[in-house]
């Protein structure tokens, strides 16, 4: 069995990512940390987990997460990189959830995150966590950096139209909407329940931070630099992303031809579904799973293509994805414990 930490158990992305592994047939989880609930049972926090988990929440103790062979650390940005380094000294693999590790270049992570980073050493050594793209580098890896929500959805929606070198790489748009578990479990006046029903809003328009981690996957994809507008917007919904992706094309082409490279592409990825030509994606489809959805149609008269993409920002953007890598570091069936349906309803 491998047994697991869970630091930030009780935050959203901490505790779905609790209610995955709890029911893991290969994994025991012995530690789940929070300092806001320490000394609390997580099914007092959480009474979902009543007779199913019988854990105690607790502070951060590092002889009791050594003894783990994993540590997911669902922590705030910029919390992750002070506890880490000593993860990683004590042997234990990595996880980590938040923007700290998923940077190819120390310098874009600084511009965009607004401070130093502390272990610019060991983000040069973290593998992007997007199993779709990076397989055979997390096998290998001792940390991995698990890609969020806007930039799974945005990233696979993208990544086999540049990579066929179809896609002009200027001008791409992004337009993302998310749900409100997106903005994490603290308190803020924008996220209170009369504030977000019956409202949509675009928010930190073109400078949200996620901008720069999909430009650099996008650049990586297309093998040139690529900028991009993002524009993520929040709707009243709790679980989803859905991000319209818009690349005008160097030739002429047909959604037919867009479909077939696209199922080419993810022909052997069972988390990726792409849909039939005219078949779109929606959030309930893929709510509650570790699955992403993409449909792809073309605009003749501006020789552009849209794609669609769809997630459960919690899941595949969050915690599927990082019991997703998981189970590629301990060679076990990619699907172990990730394998059903969405909520739908």
């Amino acid at each position: 069995m491998i047994k697991a930490a869970v630091l930030g158990a009780t935050g959203y992305a901490g505790i779905e990512l609790v209610r995955i592994l709890s029911n893991h047939p290969e994994v025991e989880l012995r530690v789940l940390g929070s300092h806001s609930f320490a000394g609390k049972k997580i099914d007092e926090v959480y009474k979902n987990f009543t007779h199913i988990l019988d854990l105690d929440c607790e502070e951060l103790d590092l002889d009791k997460v050594s003894e783990c062979d994993i540590a997911f650390t669902a922590l705030p940005h910029g919390a992750s990189k002070t506890v880490i380094p000593s993860l990683i000294e004590r042997g234990l693999k990595v996880i980590d959830l938040s923007g700290d590790f998923r940077y190819d270049d120390v310098k874009v992570y600084e511009e965009w995150y607004g401070e130093k980073h502390s272990s610019p050493e060991l983000l040069m050594e973290s593998v992007y966590g997007m199993p779709e793209l990076y397989r055979d580098k997390i096998k290998n890896a001792r940390l991995i950096g698990n890609p969020g929500c806007y930039t799974t959805c945005s990233i696979l929606g993208a990544v086999p139209l540049l990579k066929s070198g179809l896609a002009k790489t200027d001008n791409i748009i992004v337009d993302a909407l998310s749900g409100v578990t997106g903005a994490g479990r603290g308190l803020a006046l924008g996220y209170h329940f009369c504030e977000c029903t019956e409202n949509a809003k675009a928010y930190k328009v073109t400078n949200h931070r996620h901008t720069s981690e999909i430009e650099q996957e996008y650049s990586n994809a297309a093998g040139v630099p690529v900028m991009i507008s993002f524009t993520p917007h929040l709707i009243p919904m709790k679980r989803g992303i859905l991000a319209t992706i818009y690349v005008n094309l160097n030739r002429e082409s047909s959604a037919e031809e867009l479909t077939d490279l696209y199922k080419k592409f993810y022909e052997n990825e069972f988390f990726v579904r792409v849909r039939d030509t005219g078949d779109l994606p929606e959030t309930k489809h893929v709510a509650g799973s570790n699955f992403v959805d993409i449909g792809v149609c073309y605009d003749k008269r501006l020789q552009r293509a849209v794609i669609v993409s769809a997630l459960d920002n919690i899941v595949k953007g969050a915690a599927g994805q990082a019991v997703q890598n998981m189970n590629i570091l301990f060679g076990l069936n990619e699907k172990t414990g990730l394998k059903n349906a969405g909520f739908y309803l």
